[in-house]
């Protein structure tokens, strides 16, 4: 059997190419299985790799079917098992996923705005070196003004 990812099968229903699917059980999950016209029958698989992709439920997959226009699909339950769901992509995971990714949108942006703001900014530009200079001379005072904080101190309070 040939594996067939979610934009080959999204091309192969638009040009009439898909006969029928059916929605496979096995465990605790549901597997697509398409016929197609040419008699090369396959099975939908996920984008980058050719594991097949897993439906926790019957549900999650007629709505993908149903965006690719695929309205109709039979349901083999044989060798369903719900007491064999997958815990390891639970609701905990995915919003742990979710909040990671809006984190990383939310850096995005604000990356994107300190570079225009950057960009659109009317100061002359600084060479590296002036750059550096400056740098190295803010470092030599805060260094300054760090051992002399520590000469303040008491005996005492350099232990804590």
């Amino acid at each position: 059997m040939h594996s067939m990812t979610l934009e080959q099968l999204r091309a192969t229903a638009s040009a009439g190419g898909v006969m029928g699917v059916t929605l496979k059980a096995q465990g605790g999950g549901f597997f697509v299985e398409i016929a197609t016209r040419s008699g090369q029958d396959a099975f939908l698989v996920k984008a980058r790799t050719t594991e097949p992709r897993r439906f926790g439920n019957p549900t999650s997959a007629m709505i993908v079917l149903r965006d690719l226009g695929i309205a109709v699909a039979q349901i083999d339950a044989t060798h369903w098992d719900p007491g064999q769901k997958d815990m390891t992509r639970s609701r905990q995971n995915r919003a742990v996923a979710m909040r990671g990714a809006h984190e990383a949108a939310a850096y995005n942006q604000w990356l994107a705005d300190e570079i225009q703001a950057s960009i659109d900014d009317p100061r002359p530009n600084l060479s590296h070196d002036e750059v550096m200079s400056r740098m190295d001379a803010r470092i030599t005072r805060y260094k300054a003004a760090g051992t002399a904080e520590r000469m303040n101190q008491q005996p005492h309070e350099l232990t804590n």
